[in-house]
């Protein structure tokens, strides 16, 4: 008997040649912090100020203004914000109407007759009936969905591939807020609540953590930046009486932000420092920074020293000249 040839046909893959796809550069909405077309996300323990700091970000957004002195400005942009635990018209409304933002752009997708989840096909509608240009899940294990466990890689895996699709189609931001857990030991990657799947499928993560010797100063210090040098920290401020104000860059990473332990030393030494230098009388800026470095005292250490001191500069003849202020 002859054998027989051919009975089984074999399918064809489907294959890309990497030479037919065009180089196309990484597009931001918060350059280095939360690009375009990408996951995003920002945690936190709670109570540290990640919704406020969210909603300060998409204020900005929504009118066009830079987030912060030296941002650009750019076109007012349509926002899509989910909370599932704050009330939108007692705590969100009043939080982004004295932040001045547009709340004509900010859009909610009406879930009371049914939870949003990630795997819902309102999210994507919501994105392409809006043009929105950034998502925000706030916080992201409240749209798991009840029959996901967050802690398994193979059921967050696809969600978040299925987001991570949805922000690439559409050319729009997602950012997912998330509680951290209590691991204090742990490094920031694994403080995450839930599978590390998150912070893998995640191109930038950020986290937002309390300074322990200033209540009122909170610092969000990027984590995990794959699409750009990891920015340096950003600094806030949460006062009862005056309210969000930026704060301006901070000498700190993100492990001794979480830890809470070198940071305070190292500004009361450049604190110290500063005293001890201008106490006969103002110096140039570049005797000061010089002799900082000699002490082993980093270029933003001394900036923020500065900062908290309240040192004057003024230019005198060609050089800046630094000076305690008068008591």
């Amino acid at each position: 008997m002859k054998k027989k040839v051919g009975l089984m046909q074999r399918n064809h893959v489907k294959l890309i040649s990497i030479d037919t796809i065009p180089i196309e550069a990484v597009k931001w909405l918060l350059y280095p912090f939360i690009p375009l077309g990408k996951i995003t996300i920002l945690q936190g323990d709670p109570g540290e100020g990640k919704t406020t700091l969210a909603l300060q970000i998409i204020a900005a957004l929504t009118t066009g203004k830079p987030v912060w002195e030296g941002a650009p400005p750019m076109e007012p942009v349509n926002v899509i914000y989910q909370t599932a635990e704050d009330g939108l018209s007692d705590t969100i409304k009043p939080r982004l109407v004295a932040a001045g933002a547009d709340c004509a752009r900010v859009m909610v997708i009406d879930d009371s007759d049914k939870v949003l989840t990630l795997d819902d096909d309102r999210l994507e509608q919501a994105i392409e009936q809006t043009d929105a240009r950034l998502v925000v899940l706030d916080p992201i294990q409240g749209y798991i969905g009840a029959s996901v466990d967050m802690h398994r890689a193979n059921e967050i895996r696809p969600l978040m591939y299925r987001i991570a699709k949805l922000a690439e189609k559409y050319g729009c931001a997602i950012l997912l807020i998330g509680h951290m857990n209590k691991n204090s030991g742990e490094k920031s990657s694994y403080r995450g609540l839930g599978s590390i799947d998150f912070q893998a499928a995640a191109r930038s993560v950020l986290v937002v953590g309390r300074i322990k010797d200033d209540p009122t100063l909170r610092v969000v210090c990027p984590a995990k930046s794959s699409l750009a040098p990891e920015g340096g920290a950003v600094a806030f401020r949460l006062d009862p009486e005056q309210g969000f104000q930026w704060a301006g860059p901070y000498d700190i990473s993100v492990d001794e932000l979480l830890s809470g332990s070198s940071r305070g030393h190292k500004l009361r030494e450049a604190q110290s420092f500063l005293k001890e230098v201008l106490a006969d009388g103002p110096l140039p800026q570049t005797e000061i920074e010089a002799a900082a470095q000699q002490a082993g005292i980093r270029p933003k250490t001394l900036r923020n020293a500065r900062y908290e001191l309240g040192v004057t500069s003024t230019k005198v003849s060609k050089q800046w000249v630094w000076a305690l202020p008068e008591p």
